[in-house]
């Protein structure tokens, strides 16, 4: 099996890929170490992180033995490739740009671009996505997945916005390959005070959600 592979079968496993905003570099570390130790293997670093190349460096410097470190919010080819280049295993898009999927097609990493209807979800498979990400999945639900799922059994889909404790084993119930959790996960209070041990914690609860809804 190929590391691409590896790393696909890695994320889908655990079930559960933590996207993280974080104001520093520093913080970011203490985040992802605390994440690691709750079980989390799949780490996603948004471009909306400030210096977010130097953190996607370091990250998987320090920790790409244990974990999987990807970005976030790519918009567009040229992000992709630098974000390639300073250690990312896997691209996440809000949007679907076949030229993003292309260019990672080419470096051989992961893909998952960001789709609203069915017709831009099976366009992004068609294209060679890894996952599809319905994005805002707020909007939409699990119902959506399931209803999507009939038809397209064959494409693997992901939610992001929106997921939370509550709603990851409705998600996966309803057939989503693995979830992106932000905030939910990512917590504002706990990064604020420190509180590394129930960060910790909370990740492990996530990813009992996860096992418990594939029972």
């Amino acid at each position: 099996m190929d590391k691409r592979a590896e790393n696909l079968q890695l994320i889908i496993d655990t079930g559960v890929v933590a996207v993280i905003r974080a104001n520093t570099s520093a913080q970011l570390m203490d985040i992802v170490q605390a994440l690691k130790n709750g079980g989390i293997r799949a780490l996603e670093i948004t471009m909306t992180t400030p210096n977010a190349l130097e953190a996607i460096k370091e990250a998987a410097e320090r920790f790409g033995k244990e974990v999987v470190v990807g970005v976030g919010t790519v918009l567009d080819p040229e992000t992709a490739r630098a974000a390639i280049l300073a250690g990312a295993e896997f691209i996440v898009a809000p949007t679907l740009n076949l030229e993003v999927i292309k260019l990672c097609k080419r470096y051989s990493k992961l893909v998952v671009p960001g789709a609203f209807t069915p017709t831009e979800i099976l366009t992004a498979w068609e294209a060679g996505a890894d996952a599809v990400k319905v994005f805002p999945a707020t909007k939409l639900g699990p119902e959506f997945f399931k209803d999507v799922l009939g038809p397209l059994p064959q494409v693997r889909l992901t939610p992001t916005g929106g997921v939370n404790l509550q709603t990851t084993p409705q998600f996966i119930k309803a057939g989503a390959a693995f979830v992106g959790v932000g905030t939910a996960l990512v917590d504002k209070k706990m990064v604020a005070e420190k509180r590394w041990d129930d960060l910790a914690a909370l990740a492990g609860q996530y990813l009992d959600a996860v096992r418990q809804a594939r029972s």
